[in-house]
């Protein structure tokens, strides 16, 4: 296979929040460009751009990932989900962003997509979290305006949702 030319643009096809979508992508474009200029998924929020703030944070194929650490390319035939995705199919608020709205768990919202995401792949595999393990578990995301107190009532509080819902 020759290697791909530096400037050269390819389709890249994911499917986005369930739905099946294409652009075009250089190889080393980072996804987290893709989603937001090139697809318009513009609530996943590009941070320190090092991996280390979490403000990037979606899921790939169900997992967690920054994506400002993964290139486009390599979405190529995956479902990627953001924070687009978390809203209920009538477009309300989703579990984690009312929990968040409901617990004052932000102010700027920079932040907030990549805290929704951590939680959203954590809580699928964590249903009855105790405040150490979600401390553990969004100590990868940064937040710079509410502390953390408010967030992780919140995660809390959806939590507890989730487990009604089960």
């Amino acid at each position: 296979m020759p290697l791909l030319e530096k400037h050269e643009k390819h389709k890249v096809s994911i499917i986005l929040n369930g739905r099946k979508i294409e652009g075009m992508a250089r190889p080393n474009m980072l996804l987290s460009d893709f989603l937001r200029a090139e697809l318009g998924a513009t609530g996943t929020h590009v941070g320190c751009e090092h991996g280390v703030c979490g403000a990037c944070t979606i899921r790939v194929d169900g997992k967690a990932v920054r994506s400002c650490l993964y290139l486009a390319v390599q979405a190529q035939g995956r479902r990627v989900d953001t924070i687009e995705g978390l809203a209920e199919k009538d477009g309300s608020l989703g579990v984690l962003q009312t929990a968040f709205h409901k617990n004052f768990a932000l102010q700027c919202g920079f932040c907030t997509p990549g805290f929704l995401m951590t939680l959203d792949n954590y809580l699928e595999d964590n249903s009855d979290p105790t405040e150490a393990d979600l401390r553990e578990a969004l100590s990868g995301n940064m937040c710079r305006c509410t502390g953390y107190a408010e967030i992780i009532k919140a995660a809390l509080s959806a939590a507890a949702e989730f487990r009604k819902r089960k």
